[in-house]
């Protein structure tokens, strides 16, 4: 059964489910109940990256449920998943998705993203270090990688190819000598950081917008005692209670009313169900505006390191880090 039809169409075509599962956080042990929970009660679009370090569990989950002869068909499932950091090079790139591709038991994808601009050091460590713990970074031009995206989409090993976690300024340098448009940038969004600015910049290129951590990523383990809650926001409770439905609820519905496709992250059964049911109503435009002037330009979702004891952004110095420009 699915409780949901509500789809997004990306500038090839293909159709993109416009609520589906987050599994970044999701641990090993975890991860493979939740997915086969999600498909078991609608979801149709599994949110996925390497470095999640979770991709065979989710693929004995696929096994489980996905084929000819299984409950989900594999045409009707969307599977987005992200090429790392450390994959940058043109001739890393095939055999990097190969690599997705035999962990999650699929023939392809539905979408890869590039998963940062900036570039490490080449190799199989994901995070490989100098010896005072800061990263060791390559300064590959994310164009070069683009060029190799785009060499999957002709081979049949993905249906469609876009970035995550670029500015607006690196997106225009990829459409720049882009054969294959981007068809999805996949970045940090939700009421306290609305990104109209970003979302605008999309939708005139043609662009689809996915929130990650559409909630505030409430489950972080870095999390600062003083940084507001997105779910306790008396606002959005106020219209939890108006409407009978969650907070959860509602910060979706405002997306999901924008065009901007979310990947909520769960793995209680009770919360995966909870986050697909917002189709039962709307929001008016008074409250959508509303909730998008709660814009506080605020991210949750920062890479850090200690330095002297304090954290600070730890790639705010490679050339390519995305967060220095204004969106």
């Amino acid at each position: 059964m699915s409780t949901l039809c509500n789809y997004t169409v990306l500038n090839n075509g293909i159709k993109m489910p416009l609520i589906g599962l987050g599994t970044w956080k999701s641990t090993p042990g975890q991860v493979k109940d939740a997915v086969i929970c999600a498909l078991d009660i609608g979801y149709r679009h599994i949110d996925c990256a390497v470095v999640y370090g979770n991709e065979s569990e989710i693929g004995e989950a696929f096994l489980q449920k996905v084929g000819p002869d299984k409950p989900v068909k594999r045409e009707d499932l969307f599977v987005t998943s992200k090429l790392w950091n450390t994959k940058h090079y043109p001739e890393d790139v095939e055999p990097a998705v190969r690599k997705s591709l035999e962990d999650l038991k699929l023939d392809y994808l539905d979408l890869c993203l590039i998963h940062w601009p900036h570039a490490f050091e080449r190799g199989d460590e994901l995070f490989p270090k100098n010896p005072d713990g800061t990263i060791r970074y390559d300064y590959i031009d994310y164009k070069e990688t683009w060029k190799a995206m785009e060499k999957l989409v002709e081979k049949g090993l993905v249906k469609a190819i876009g970035v995550s976690n670029f500015n607006s300024r690196q997106i225009d340098d990829v459409i720049s000598i882009a054969t294959i448009k981007p068809a999805v940038l996949q970045v940090e969004c939700h009421p306290y950081l609305a990104q109209k600015e970003l979302l605008a910049h999309c939708k005139d290129r043609g662009i689809v917008l996915t929130a990650y951590s559409p909630l505030g990523s409430p489950d972080r383990m870095w999390k600062h005692p003083d940084e507001p809650i997105l779910l306790e926001e008396p606002g959005i409770k106020k219209l939890a209670e108006k409407y009978k439905k969650s907070p959860a609820q509602i910060l979706l519905r405002w997306q999901v009313q924008r065009g901007v496709v979310c990947i909520p992250k769960s793995v209680t059964p009770s919360r995966l169900l909870e986050n697909i049911q917002i189709s039962s109503f709307s929001l008016t435009e008074e409250e959508m505006e509303q909730i998008g002037c709660l814009d506080k330009h605020w991210r949750y979702i920062v890479p850090t390191i200690t330095v002297d004891g304090k954290h600070v952004p730890r790639d705010a110095g490679h050339p390519h880090y995305p967060f220095n420009d204004p969106y």
